[in-house]
């Protein structure tokens, strides 16, 4: 059975990047571990940082879009052999389209689309840890893994970090390099090389 879900938050771990999805009124969050690119593209969507071109994520909406199409909601299904599976519905006209994708990028376009993210009841019991121990770094497995961006979704710090490596990339293809070192000095400034 698939329950309604969030994106709780976005956390570096050691072991990298990771997106806690959060059943609706749960106790419980799913870490599932995402690359640096997926994390960043999510965040901007979470943020509705306004980029000079598209991404990928906001290139599939588009497409979705101009053939009359919606995104109808994401779920996550399975987790197989540490490895999670989900897939996008998307609705046209009376029609219903079921794609496979990874979960990373059925989040990134669930966060662009505002449309709802399921995740399997099963998946919850396998991989959910308890969010008083992701919030106090603790327990289940989570001993000093999870650090930044907890409780409530991506700090303002994790947004703004995001949006200043996004300008500093444009400056740098730019060829602005008084820019691009101002912003890799704020950059720094937030601890955030």
């Amino acid at each position: 059975m698939l329950v309604e879900a969030e994106i709780w938050t976005i956390a570096h771990t050691e072991q990298g990047n990771a997106v806690l999805v959060k059943p609706l009124g749960s106790d419980f969050a799913v870490p599932i571990f995402i690359g640096q690119l997926e994390a960043h593209s999510i965040l901007i969507g979470l943020g509705g940082v306004p980029m000079p071109r598209p991404l990928t994520h906001d290139l599939v909406i588009t497409l979705v879009e101009k053939l009359d199409a919606f995104l109808e909601k994401v779920e996550i299904t399975d987790l197989r052999e540490g490895t999670f599976y989900s897939r996008v519905l998307l609705r046209q006209g009376s029609q219903r389209l079921v794609i496979d994708a990874r979960p990373s990028d059925a989040l990134g376009l669930a966060v662009r689309s505002r449309c709802p993210i399921f995740i399997a009841e099963s998946i919850i019991a396998q991989a959910g840890v308890p969010v008083r121990f992701v919030l106090a770094g603790e327990g289940a497995g989570t001993e000093g893994i999870f650090e930044g961006t907890m409780g409530g979704g991506p700090e303002p710090r994790a947004l703004e970090t995001s949006r200043l490596r996004a300008e500093l990339d444009r400056a740098l293809e730019s060829e602005n390099y008084e820019e691009a070192a101002r912003l890799r000095d704020r950059l720094r400034e937030l601890g955030r090389p």
